[in-house]
């Protein structure tokens, strides 16, 4: 099934739709409710645009349930969401079940290690290596004589889906602790001497450090050039193609799409294909 791209920010959600039409003053306006549900890595995105959204169309309710990528996916699925949010892209079984990819942001995966960390740079196979069990102390990589503590996600999440694709290490991580959100693993990161963990860019602050990967920097610049390797998409994800929604998501879409809708993304650290 071919994949419709939609040049804009992020989030993989599900919905849930019922329409109505109140009338007056010879104007109408749409109600009902948009439920959405899947990746926890667009929550900050979700939470953002649905603000604005709901700002703006006061009369629809968007409600979104941060449940993994694959769990988004399967609630749209079977009917029980309108928007599946995945941070990957949708697998073959998945289209095949009526899903349909709609990218609305990039976003990259940053490595990040505690900030006492003297290694701030690694190759692509070093941190494969890292991840596979391999390599088990940072003095093997120039840096202190301390432990690697390796941190990931749980299984079904789409940052870990998208991370052990990109680095072909699928099912053959030695995590120390695998965390069930975003947020999680940039804490234990934070707070662990010698450990190492994957979120996504957007996320990255001053408690951390986000390592260079092959000598290229994580940011947007270097995502859109196309030279950081740990890059996924955002998805919003639809049982059929856009044109064939409800006006309740077709709208939600038009609103993703517009300016303000661009300057939410971006405002949140993610990345507008180009």
């Amino acid at each position: 099934m071919k994949n419709k791209i939609v040049k804009i920010g992020s989030v993989a959600l599900a919905a849930v739709l019922t329409i109505g039409c109140m009338t007056g003053c010879g104007s109408s306006k749409m109600s009902g409710k948009i439920s959405l549900a899947g990746s926890t890595s667009m929550e900050k995105v979700c939470e953002a645009l649905m603000e604005g959204f709901m700002e703006k169309y006061p009369e629809i309710t968007v409600t979104t349930e941060y449940t993994g990528s694959g769990a988004g996916l399967e609630s749209l699925a079977n009917g029980s969401v309108d928007i599946g949010n995945a941070s990957r892209h949708v697998k073959d079984s998945e289209k095949a079940g009526g899903a349909v990819e709609n990218v609305i942001a990039l976003d990259g995966i940053a490595v990040i290690t505690d900030k006492d960390n003297q290694v701030t740079a690694l190759a692509k196979d070093e941190l494969v290596s890292i991840y596979k069990g391999e390599i088990r102390n940072w003095s093997e990589l120039g840096g202190a004589d301390e432990a690697i503590v390796v941190i990931g996600r749980e299984s079904g999440s789409g940052t870990r889906d998208a991370f052990e694709e990109l680095l072909e290490v699928k099912d053959a991580c030695a995590y120390a602790q695998e965390l069930d959100s975003t947020g999680a693993v940039l804490a234990k990161v934070a707070s662990t001497p010698g450990a190492i963990g994957y979120v996504s860019l957007d996320v990255v602050d001053d408690t951390v450090t986000a390592i260079d990967l092959d000598g290229v920097a994580a940011t947007e610049a270097n995502i859109l050039a196309g030279t950081y390797a740990l890059q996924r998409p955002f998805v919003m994800a639809t049982k059929g193609e856009l044109s064939k929604q409800n006006e309740l998501v077709k709208t939600w879409f038009d609103y993703i799409a517009s300016e303000e809708g661009k300057s939410i993304i971006k405002g949140v650290g993610l990345i507008i294909p180009q």
